[in-house]
Order: structure tokens, then sequence, then C-alpha cells
């Protein structure tokens, strides 16, 4: 008797101290994420639960989040251990979520969204923290279209964020922080920016008063203040945002984040003629963006890895149930297309890139589709503008012209500008573009921008040797980041890439012909 109620007091005691150390982890993950993946690991080593396996695989997924190693969270998020079917429901959207949040950091859109769709299945029989939860599908949502520069859909779903989430953004600061977050960093990005001034204050009011702290959302926000300022001519307050951005991105040491504030930063001194510090900034951007891309291609790689090692494992379990030669067959096949797959994809990855893009862009140009893609997750809207048929032909066949005259390089080239010189208003355009292009105006302006200079490098053997601020001033933007940027979200690489791409297929086409 007195021995098992002395286990069953050291039970107690022990589930004590392993919730304890949860909590400590979930509240350094953000902060100091290494401590948090020490924590989580000594949780996952003393771990027997499904329950308790997959909260400290989950900590150490954000905790890798953070620090930027891409290629262990997605190691931790995807481990088949997990058990997801055995553990409670918000475990589960919590771990989807997660998922789709580190497949759109690799640009693995289709993917991303298919984690949040199933996160949205999940949620359908959550009782508890449903709202909560979908508050925060609907904003990985948008992160995405953001990241993607499709800011229209973004600023339509922050509106209907608004609406119904309404009474959670009153009463739960964290959410009401991120809200405003998005939305300064939507209209940052369509250069309105009173209005992104207006959301980002709101921001740091919110992170002021908060008790967390989260130097991960801090580094973010500091270097969207920092962007912001930039873009707005002010130097000087745009370098103490991007200078405190980068003392919490230096403590978190995530290579991404200090990428991009360094990248900032080259700009910010090379737009005040300060030539010295550029060339530092600039340099450790350099450097930074290397880092990056190789965790970027490391990552994607353990993706499909671990994706195929659990379809061959499923296969393999169906095979031993069933026990019928039609499996093992199955298995056997499939195992050696992942494999050839796997090779060709380790080898030939790069060139077959380039060749998509190419192919891609080409087809961009010349014919965009009249219908909108079906975002499951986006509220299609039927509500448009009346437009006279004869109306809009005209501003269609006035579209196809300015397509053709390269007047979309003029840096200064708007809505208002291309509405007055085609003699409409700008809501009439604007309606146009959006129903046959299936584009907002500042998509399909930078489209059309960045497949000129595409076409350029493609066809002028000189373009690939010059510098990448010539390439953006000869396609029309205004600064060298808006065009990293730009061509980033539209062909899916940066320009230094592409080009090294275009380089090798160049020089292996040269090959083959003295061969």
């Amino acid at each position: 008797m007195f021995l098992t109620i002395t286990c069953f007091l050291l039970s107690i005691s022990l589930y004590s101290q392993q919730n304890d150390l949860v909590l400590k982890a979930e509240e350094l993950v953000y902060s100091n994420p290494n401590e948090a993946v020490k924590i989580a690991d000594h949780l996952l080593s003393i771990s027997r639960e499904p329950q308790e396996i997959a909260i400290a695989n989950l900590l150490l997924t954000k905790g890798y989040l953070t620090n930027g190693d891409l290629k262990k969270a997605i190691i931790y998020a995807f481990e088949v251990a997990n058990k997801l079917d055995k553990v409670p429901v918000e475990t589960q959207v919590e771990n989807t979520i997660i998922k789709a949040t580190l497949l759109r950091e690799l640009y693995l859109d289709t993917q991303s969204l298919e984690y949040l769709n199933k996160a949205t299945m999940l949620t359908s029989s959550m009782t508890s923290e449903k709202e909560h939860f979908e508050f925060r599908i609907l904003l990985e949502h948008i992160n995405l279209l953001l990241d993607r520069l499709d800011t229209a859909v973004a600023i339509a779903d922050l509106k209907d964020v608004k609406i119904q989430f309404k009474n959670l953004l009153k009463t739960n600061l964290d959410e009401r922080r991120a809200y405003y977050f998005a939305k300064a960093r939507a209209f940052n990005s369509i250069n309105q920016y009173d209005s992104a001034f207006v959301y980002m204050d709101k921001t740091f009011d919110l992170i002021n008063a908060s008790k967390k702290n989260n130097l991960y959302e801090k580094a973010l926000i500091y270097k969207e203040s920092g962007l912001l300022f930039l873009k707005n001519k002010e130097f000087r307050k745009s370098k103490e945002a991007l200078f405190i951005g980068l003392q919490f991105a230096e403590i978190l040491d995530n290579s991404f984040l200090l990428e991009q504030i360094n990248r900032d930063l080259a700009i910010n001194y090379i737009a005040t003629n300060q030539k010295s510090e550029h060339k530092v900034y600039y340099e450790k951007f350099l450097f930074l963006n290397n880092s990056v891309e190789e965790i970027e291609e490391g990552a994607v790689n353990t993706y499909f890895n671990i994706i195929s090692d659990h379809e061959k494992n499923q296969l393999h379990d169906y095979d031993q149930k069933y026990e019928k030669q039609l499996y093992s067959a199955l298995i056997g096949a499939l195992s050696i297309f992942i494999i050839g797959f796997l090779i060709i994809f380790k080898s030939e990855n790069r060139k077959k890139r380039l060749r998509e893009i190419l192919n891609y862009l080409e087809l961009s140009r010349n014919f965009y589709s009249k219908v909108k893609p079906s975002i499951p997750l986006v509220k299609q809207r039927t509500k448009r503008l009346f437009i006279p048929e004869e109306t809009e032909q005209n501003i269609i066949l006035k579209l196809k012209r300015f397509e053709k005259s390269l007047k979309y390089l003029n840096k200064d080239m708007s809505l208002a500008l291309l509405a007055g010189q085609f003699e409409t208003n700008t809501k009439y355009l604007s309606e146009v573009i959006n129903k046959n292009y299936n584009d907002n105006f500042n998509t399909f302006i930078n489209k059309l921008r960045i497949n000129y200079i595409i076409e350029k490098l493609k066809n002028d053997t000189n373009y690939i040797n010059y510098k990448i601020s010539f390439l953006a001033d000869e396609s029309g933007f205004s600064s060298h980041s808006n065009f990293t940027t730009v061509f980033k979200g539209i062909v899916g690489m940066s320009p230094v890439t592409f080009i090294n791409l275009l380089k090798e297929e160049r020089e292996e086409i040269i090959k083959n012909k003295k061969t």
C-alpha cells in the first residue's frame, strides 16, 4: 500500500516537473530559441505518451524556425513519431499550421495551402479555442498572399477578418497585434504610407505593452518599420529601426532576418551616398544570401525526402496488412521512381527550375488566364463593377498596345496616370485588369517589367554581366530592393540566382555545340 502511494506521488511530481518544462520552453521559444531547443530535447527524451512527444516536437519546430534552421524545423514538424491521430485536435491543428508556415517560407505554396485546408477541416470538430485557431489559419493565408505580393486579395481578406473576428480582436492583444502588423505590411506593399504608419504605430503600442519578450516578432516589426521609413525616404529613422531589428536578429542568429535587414541597410546607405558603409552591409547581405539559399535548398530536399519516406512506409503498411503481391510490386516501383526522382531532383534541379521559369514567363507574357484560380480559403467576391461592353473592349485594346509600347518602364507609371492616358477612370481600368489579367494593377505592371528584363537577360549576353541595380533601373523599378523583392515573388528566386542559372545554361549549350 505504501509503495503504491509512493509511486502515485512520484508520478504526479514528474508530471508537474514536465509541465513546468513545457511552459518554460514555450516562454523562451521566441526569445532564446537555443535554450528552448535544449529543454524540448530533454522533454522528448523523457516523453512516452503521444501528446507529450507531439508537444516536444512542436517546441523543437518552433525553436528551429525562430533561429532560421528550416531543415531541422521540417524534420521535427513532419516527424512520424508525432502520431497526430492519437493527440487532441488542438495539437493537430497547431502542428498543421506550423507546417503551412514552414512550407510558405520555402515557397512551396501549393503544399502550404493544402495544410491550411487540413487545419480548417480539423477546426470544424473543435469545441474550445475554435475561433482562435480559425483566426490563425486565415492570418497565415494572408501572410502567404502578402509574401507573394497578392496585396489586393490580402487587403480584402483583412477586411473580412475585422468583421468575422471582431470580438476576438477586441479581447485578445496578441491577435490584434498580428492583425495590425498584417495591415501595416499590406499598405506598405502598395505604397500607402500614411495608412501603413498608422497601423505600424498601433503595432508598436501593443508590442511595447506586452509582457512577453518575443524577440522574433520584434525583429520582424522593426525590419518592416525600417523598410517603411526607407521607402518613405526617412533614412535616419529607417536606420534606427533596422539597427534595432538587427540586434534582435543577431540574438536569434536567424540568417533570413539578418539577410533582409542587411540588404535594407545597404540600400539605405547607398541612397544617402555613404559608399563605404554601403559596401560593408552589401557584402554581409551577399554572404547571407548564399547561406539562405543553401538553407532553403537543404530544407526543400529534406521535406521531399520525408514525404517520400512517409509514402513508402504507408505503402509498406498496406502490404503487410493485406499481404497482396500487387502492393509489393507497387512499393518496388514507387521506391525506384522516388529514388530516381530524388537523384534527378538533386542533380538537375537548378537547370530544370530555370527552364520552367523561362517557359512560364514566355506563356505569361503572351497569354493571361481570364479565370481566377479558386483558393479554398479565400471568399470569392461575386459583386463586380458594371462596365459597358464597348468601353471594356476599348480598354482591353489599349492595354494590348500598352504592353507593346514599353511605357510600363516609366518609374512614375501609376493606375491614375494610365487611366488618364486611356481617357477612362481608375475604377474601370482596375476592374478590367482584374477581370481579364487575373492581377491587380501593381502586379500587372510588375509582371510586364520582369518579363521585359528576363527577355533582355535571355537575348542580350551583355545583360547577365550588369549589376542588379542597373537591371532594376532598366526595368522601371525605383530601387534595387523593390526589384529584388518583386523578381523573387514572381520568378521564385532572386535575380542573382536566376542570372547564375542562365549563365550555367549558356555554358552548357556552348559546351554541347563544341562536342
